[in-house]
C-alpha cells in the first residue's frame, strides 16, 4: 500500500535531520518512489520551512560544521575591485547559489600586486567549499605568475571569465567566459553591413578579456581584408597594464578617424566609450552622423546622451553557469568520484542595435 505524502514527508524530514544533507535520487531511492514525488515533497517542506531545498538535494536546517571551521554553506567568489562588468556575473551566481541552498560569499582583491592571493586565503580561511574566481591578470606574465598556487588549491576551482592557456598548469580547472571572439565577429559584421570599411578599434588592455578582443580585431580584420584601414588604439590613458606609465597607444580618437579615415569605432568597455562618446563631441564629430559607434560590455552602454549600439556578453547567465560547474564538482565529491571531463564553457554574446550606428556615408569631418 503505498505511504501517504505527509508520512513520506516526515520521514524525508528525519533522514535529513540525521544526515544534514540528502540527495533526491538517494531519497527516492530509499522511499521507494519516484524522483518527482521526492522532489515535490522537498518543494512543499521548503515551503513549509522545515528543510531547504539545495541543488539536487534537500538540506537540514541545523548547520553542520565541516573542517575549516566553516558551515559547508557558502561559495567563495573573488573578483577584482572596480570591474562593473563582474557585477552582474556575481548576482547571476549569487541568485543560483541561493537556489541550491548555498551563500555566495564575494571577496574583492584590491588593485595591487598579491591582492588576489591574499583574498583567496581569507575566503579559504571562512571554511568556503569552493571558488569562483576572476583573476585581474594584466599581463599574461601576471597570469602565468599565478598558476602553481592556483592548481595547487584544494577546494573546487571555476575561473569566470578566465580562460587558461592550453598547456598550462591550471588548463585542467573548470571556466566559464562570454566567447569575446564571437563578439568581435558580430561588431564587425555589424558596421560592414552598415557600409564601413575603416574602423578603429578603442581598447583596453589589462585584462585576458581585453587582450583577447584586441587579438580577434586584427585577425579578423585581416581575414575579411579590411586590416589596411583599421588601427587600434587604447581606449582610455589608464587602460593599458600599467596605467602609471604614460603609454603611446593612448591615442586621441578623434586624430585617429582623421588620420585613418575611418568611418566607425569599436569602443572596449562602454565605460570608456561614454567618455570617448563626449571627447567626439567636443571635437564636432557627430556620432552616428560622421562616426557609428559599437560599445563593448553593455554595462551601461543604454545610458548616454547617445544610446550605443553594443555587444553584450551574456554576464549574469556567465554566473550562473560558473555556479552550476562548481555544484557538479560538489556532487562528485560528494559521492566520492571524479567530476567528468574538464569543462571550458563560453557563453555566446549578443548585439544590441542602438542609435550609434548609421550607414557609413561621406566624411563631412
Amino acid at each position: 500500500m503505498r505511504e501517504p505524502a505527509q508520512g513520506r514527508q516526515a520521514r524525508i524530514v528525519g533522514i535529513v535531520e540525521d544526515r544534514g544533507l540528502a540527495k533526491i535520487t538517494d531519497l527516492a531511492d530509499e522511499l521507494g518512489v519516484s524522483v518527482v514525488t521526492v522532489r515535490r515533497d522537498v518543494e512543499e517542506l521548503a515551503r513549509r520551512g522545515e528543510v531547504r531545498r539545495g541543488h539536487g538535494v534537500a538540506r537540514s536546517l541545523r548547520p553542520s560544521p565541516e573542517p575549516g571551521g566553516g558551515t559547508g554553506d557558502a561559495v567563495g567568489m573573488v573578483v577584482p575591485e572596480r570591474n562593473t562588468y563582474l557585477t552582474e556575473a556575481v548576482q547571476g551566481a549569487r541568485e543560483a547559489a541561493e537556489q541550491a541552498g548555498l551563500r555566495l560569499a564575494l571577496h574583492i582583491a584590491a588593485d595591487e600586486p598579491g591582492a588576489g592571493r591574499r583574498a583567496v586565503r581569507q575566503a579559504l580561511d571562512a571554511g568556503v567549499r569552493g571558488l569562483l574566481l576572476a583573476p585581474r591578470w594584466r599581463t599574461a606574465a601576471e597570469a602565468a605568475s599565478d598558476h602553481a598556487w592556483l592548481s595547487a588549491l584544494d577546494v573546487p576551482v571555476v575561473l569566470v571569465e578566465r580562460r587558461p592557456e592550453r598547456g598550462s598548469a591550471i588548463y585542467g580547472l573548470d571556466s566559464v567566459r562570454a566567447d569575446h571572439a564571437y563578439g568581435v565577429h558580430l561588431a564587425l559584421d555589424h558596421l560592414l553591413s552598415l557600409g564601413h570599411r575603416r574602423i578603429v578599434l578603442a581598447a583596453r588592455d589589462d585584462s585576458p578579456t581585453a587582450r583577447v578582443i584586441r587579438a580577434e580585431f586584427a585577425a579578423q580584420t585581416a581575414a575579411r581584408e579590411i586590416a589596411e584601414g583599421c588601427r587600434t588604439i587604447l581606449s582610455s590613458r589608464s587602460a593599458g597594464p600599467d596605467p602609471s606609465v604614460a603609454d603611446a597607444r593612448a591615442a586621441d580618437l578623434a586624430h585617429a578617424l582623421r588620420e585613418t579615415g575611418a568611418t566607425a569605432a569599436l569602443i572596449h568597455s562602454d565605460m570608456d566609450a561614454l567618455v570617448l562618446l563626449q571627447r567626439l563631441q567636443e571635437a564636432g564629430i557627430e556620432v552616428p552622423r560622421d562616426c557609428a559607434v559599437v560599445a563593448y560590455n553593455d554595462v551601461v552602454a543604454d545610458m548616454g546622451h547617445i544610446a550605443l549600439t553594443a555587444v553584450a556578453p551574456p554576464k549574469a547567465e556567465i554566473g550562473r553557469a560558473a555556479l552550476d560547474v562548481l555544484l557538479r564538482q560538489f556532487d562528485a565529491a560528494r559521492e566520492g568520484r571524479r567530476p567528468g571531463a574538464t569543462r571550458h564553457l563560453e557563453l555566446l554574446p549578443a548585439l544590441v542595435v542602438r542609435e550609434s550606428s548609421a550607414p557609413a556615408v561621406a566624411r563631412s569631418f
